[in-house]
């Protein structure tokens, strides 16, 4: 049997509880793929993305509903060597790629260096949307899991100062029809590593040209931080994770302060003491 059909089956077989289960629980959840949609994977070289691409084809195979797929890379600057792994892996998945350039990193550089992340996240976006619209694609797809979920929920929380997550699928506010939608969003981080480990699979930890100078933006020292806080809770409660997960659904508007709504804020005080008076 050929590599690519190996990784494919172990997706299926293997890591069929911890990766194939909760990746299609998401989809049909929270409706992430319709018939006849065309969406567009982005694959930045790491596990993630490239699982997602597997997971994606998989379902396209397996699935009742029929919709298309466009495996893309954008290359906002790597080096040279970068992209021969990510094209080296492309081939042993059998995955057919379509990198398109971008000047990102250089722009980054020049006008934000010092807190290069969230310029750059910022910049990717826009130029995924706009390469997806070329495509004729009404949907976009990114590899975050079930981690980068409850990270980004506690950063928000611990910096943000207020209570926000990552949705599994987001309309775009600019690029009318477009669609964002994270299908790996109940796989959790240690799955995908174990399934890429298992397949010996060697993936990009990070391509980013400002961590490969030893530039840490704080945005990104904060993320890590927060990743070892909940590895060390873990310890004490093992369910720390879905819990803080879940809590994002479960949120008893009667014991809350106040709520923000398309950027308008309600207190909820005077509600809940007339509610207290009644009871």
């Amino acid at each position: 049997m050929e590599k690519y059909l190996e990784i494919e089956r172990s997706i299926i077989k293997k890591f069929r509880k911890d990766i194939w289960s909760p990746f299609m629980k998401a989809v049909r959840t929270y409706g992430l793929i319709q018939e006849n949609d065309s969406i567009m994977v982005c694959i930045s070289g790491g596990k993630d993305s490239f699982l997602l691409a597997k997971c994606m084809e998989e379902a396209k195979k397996h699935g009742k509903i029929p919709f298309q797929l466009h495996y893309v890379v954008m290359n906002p600057g790597y080096q040279k060597k970068n992209l021969e792994r990510i094209r080296s892996n492309a081939k042993l998945l059998h995955l057919k790629i379509e990198i398109f350039d971008s000047d990102i990193f250089e722009v980054v550089d020049r006008i934000a260096s010092k807190s290069p992340c969230y310029l750059c996240a910022r910049m990717r976006r826009g130029c995924l949307y706009k390469k997806a619209k070329e495509l004729g694609c009404n949907k976009i797809a990114l590899g975050h899991h079930f981690n980068d979920v409850i990270e980004t929920s506690l950063l928000s929380m611990f910096y943000g100062a207020e209570i926000k997550t990552m949705l599994p699928k987001l309309k775009s506010e600019n690029f009318s029809g477009l669609e964002l939608i994270r299908p790996l969003y109940l796989v959790k981080e240690e799955a995908i590593i174990a399934w890429k480990e298992w397949n010996d699979l060697h993936f990009l930890n990070c391509a980013c040209k400002f961590t490969e100078n030893c530039i840490i933006d704080e945005e990104a020292s904060k993320r890590i931080e927060v990743k070892k806080l909940i590895q060390e809770l873990k310890k004490k409660n093992p369910t720390i994770d879905f819990n803080i997960f879940k809590a994002l659904d479960n949120i008893n508007l009667n014991c809350v302060l106040g709520i923000r709504k398309d950027g308008k804020h309600r207190s909820l005080i005077e509600n809940q003491s007339k509610s207290e008076e009644n009871s």
